[in-house]
């Protein structure tokens, strides 16, 4: 299976996720649009991860390649090809869909419970835990584009993931960031003032090992639903 990822920023790639990619067997590619590198053509892939980054959806004058990315992300939609996005990757594709990308009412740092709701009930969640951890880092959040089901949420985020079609999943928060990428967007991304309710420190963000794990075990089961599951149909 071909996966092929786009970078955003130098400090925010695959995570643990380039292990479970290539434990799959998976052959890997990417594209660093911050780098102005060229998209590939849609028949060299057979899958794209769209990650995160400090950017917001409508900086296009600020940074050009996000319309060239916007245009590419649609276009795989289009062709039934699995797309996961993540953070800033989740917003682009609400954005290609359609929907409103805007500022939530909470800024969110660091982890914070999600929980299934009931608008998605197929064979996908089946190894899904109803509610986990994840690690949050995002001021902004996406609309529901037509067609899409809203499946998550937290308490301080009513929109945090959505499924479209059979193959494309969008998730607001993180699941593949180790203690090394928390440290890296905490430096480049400028230290997060506890002043409001969901915000964490660096410490409280990296203390828990544990989440990590439970994070990763988490992030298979959305991978195996939403993507590998390509591989054996």
């Amino acid at each position: 299976m071909r996966i092929h990822y786009l970078k955003h920023v130098p400090f925010e790639g695959l995570g643990s996720m380039e292990d479970m990619f290539v434990g799959k067997g998976c052959e890997l590619s990417r594209t660093c649009m911050y780098e102005d590198q060229s998209l590939p053509s849609i028949h060299d892939i057979d899958a794209l991860v769209v990650m995160g980054g400090p950017m917001s959806v409508g900086d296009d004058d600020e940074y050009p390649w996000l319309t060239l990315e916007k245009e590419f992300i649609e276009s795989v939609i289009k062709r039934d090809i699995p797309v996961l996005g993540v953070c800033l990757g989740a917003q682009l594709i609400a954005n290609v869909l359609g929907a409103k990308v805007s500022k939530n009412t909470h800024e969110e740092i660091g982890w914070y419970p999600v929980h299934r709701t009931d608008e998605l009930s197929d064979r996908r969640l089946h190894n899904l835990p109803a509610r986990f951890d994840a690690l949050h880092w995002h001021g902004d959040t996406f609309g529901i584009p037509e067609g899409a089901s809203n499946f998550m949420a937290s308490e301080a985020c009513a929109n945090q993931g959505f499924a479209y079609g059979a193959s494309t999943l969008a998730l607001q928060f993180h699941l593949e960031m180790l203690p090394s990428h928390v440290h890296a967007i905490y430096q480049e991304c400028g230290k997060p003032e506890k002043t409001d309710t969901y915000i964490q420190g660096l410490e409280e963000m990296l203390a828990p090992a544990e989440k990590y794990q439970q994070a990763r075990k988490v992030l298979e089961n959305f991978l195996d639903a939403f993507i590998f599951h390509k591989m054996t149909q």
